[in-house]
């Protein structure tokens, strides 16, 4: 890599990691940073799931005042790891252009899904009036499709998780955003072993963006916890359909 190459993967690491800790959708400026210096498409995928995993645990560091004392938080960690590996798995041993086709759709759905939230939840009940156990099956339900969606692209993950956790948790958006925080790092640690050991990485692009992001997470972790919930929401929905919209014209263009 050349000066200019090595500032535009710092470039992007730092934006990436503020993205993704205000509302998700940072790998989308890391991943065609990754292929403008060169990468094809399966490594640089790769090498920028393994980059963004120091951003999210700095996004979990500075959201930590946020997170619940919540017992049930911890036993979704299991599942977060169950689905990334799973996810991983998809990626590495199946053809993309399928998937390809559906992200766009998935990321807009769950965009409107969380623009909608409260239409929504008059339709499916609030969560303070579900049952224990099926506000518990609904949360893991939830956790597994996100991870699983994030272990395989990665991208928007955290626009994912924010809107199907904000449907289903009786609990402010910044506590959801924190929440989303810890699992989108438990994705990304999952990720770091599985492609580390078994995927195409290129360390040297890594060691260059992943510092990077660990920046721009804890500043965009900071950065949620002053934003009115109202602002959050519409950053999140706005960041959500424009990555929705952007991976569908790339996806019927190929």
């Amino acid at each position: 890599m050349d000066l200019s190459q090595v500032a535009l993967l710092v470039a992007a690491g730092l934006a990436a990691g503020t993205v993704n800790a205000v509302a998700g959708g940072g790998s989308l400026i890391t991943f065609p940073a990754l292929i403008a210096i060169g990468l094809p498409p399966v490594p640089a995928n790769v090498s920028n799931s393994v980059s963004v995993f120091p951003g999210y645990v700095a996004s979990v560091a500075g959201s930590r005042a946020d997170l619940p004392e919540w017992r049930g938080l911890w036993r979704l960690l299991p599942t977060a790891v169950l689905g990334t590996v799973v996810g991983c798995v998809l990626l590495l041993a199946t053809p993309a252009r399928a998937f390809e086709l559906v992200v766009p759709f998935l990321v807009l759905g769950a965009t409107a899904v969380l623009a909608f939230q409260d239409p929504l939840r008059r339709l499916v009940g609030h969560p303070a009036e579900l049952s224990a156990r099926r506000r518990t099956v609904t949360v893991q339900a939830m956790v597994a499709v996100g991870t699983v969606y994030g272990g395989y692209f990665g991208a928007a993950l955290g626009v994912m998780l924010v809107a199907g956790l904000a449907l289903v948790l009786d609990a402010t958006l910044a506590r959801v955003s924190a929440i989303k925080n810890l699992l989108s790092a438990v994705v990304g640690l999952t990720t770091l072993v599985v492609f580390a050991l078994f995927g195409p990485v290129n360390w040297a692009a890594v060691a260059v963006v992943a510092p990077a992001t660990l920046v721009g997470g804890y500043v965009g972790a900071r950065l949620v916890r002053r934003l009115p919930p109202v602002v959050l929401r519409t950053l999140i929905v706005a960041f959500g359909t424009v990555i929705g919209l952007y991976l569908l014209w790339r996806a019927l263009g190929q």
